[in-house]
């Protein structure tokens, strides 16, 4: 069995700003740098095995300040990544109307499920038997639960900065897949703010 310490990276400028972030780097402010010593002093002394981040800059950041203790090298990966927005990425959220629709150039529900089942089954091929502590961000984290859980994303809490989720990973499930039924994009532009944000 693999043990999944699934966090979001700390707290971010634009998180702050309520700018949507999507596949830009961002930047941890002082907040977000000290969200991650406290979880860095909470896990120093638990056996981590390997330290997994997305390869965006607020998430590698974030991950580096938790593995520095136990001196291993955080391993990047584009799956994590947070879900590319398109031309919403840079957005101020309370700008963006009821009424408008998500943008043709973002990354589908599909597309974004398939890249949290891929991920998951990289770490658990990768690390078997091993405890992984992984940053990613909060609409792919929704996305991991939902494929791990088996529910649609709109049904996973939002997770907080910081936030830890244990994930039990277990090969005898035989891998991990994408339920048709939880392919339907239900995040409704009035729900914006709360999705997109800290």
């Amino acid at each position: 069995m693999t043990i999944l310490l699934l966090t979001r990276h700390g707290e971010t400028f634009d998180n702050v700003k309520h700018i949507i972030q999507g596949q830009s780097q961002g930047e941890l402010n002082e907040k977000g740098i000290q969200q991650m010593i406290s979880l860095r002093e909470r896990l120093k002394h638990e056996p981590i095995h390997a330290f997994v981040a997305s390869d965006l800059k607020r998430s590698y950041d974030s991950c580096n300040i938790i593995a520095e203790p136990h001196g291993i090298e955080v391993y990047q990966t584009p799956l994590l990544r947070e879900r590319d927005c398109g031309s919403f990425t840079g957005r101020y959220i309370p700008d963006i109307g009821r009424d408008e629709k998500w943008p043709d150039d973002m990354e589908t529900l599909p597309q974004l499920l398939e890249r949290a089942n891929n991920f998951l089954n990289e770490i658990m091929e990768k690390y078997p038997n091993k405890t992984v502590f992984a940053v990613g961000h909060g609409i792919i984290n929704k996305a991991i639960q939902s494929v791990y859980f088996n529910k649609p994303i709109h049904k996973v809490p939002k997770m907080n900065n910081a936030e830890l989720r244990e994930l039990k990973l277990h090969p005898e499930r035989g891998g991990y897949f994408v339920s048709p039924e939880n392919m339907t994009e239900t995040i409704s532009m009035k729900n914006k703010f709360d999705e997109f944000t800290r």
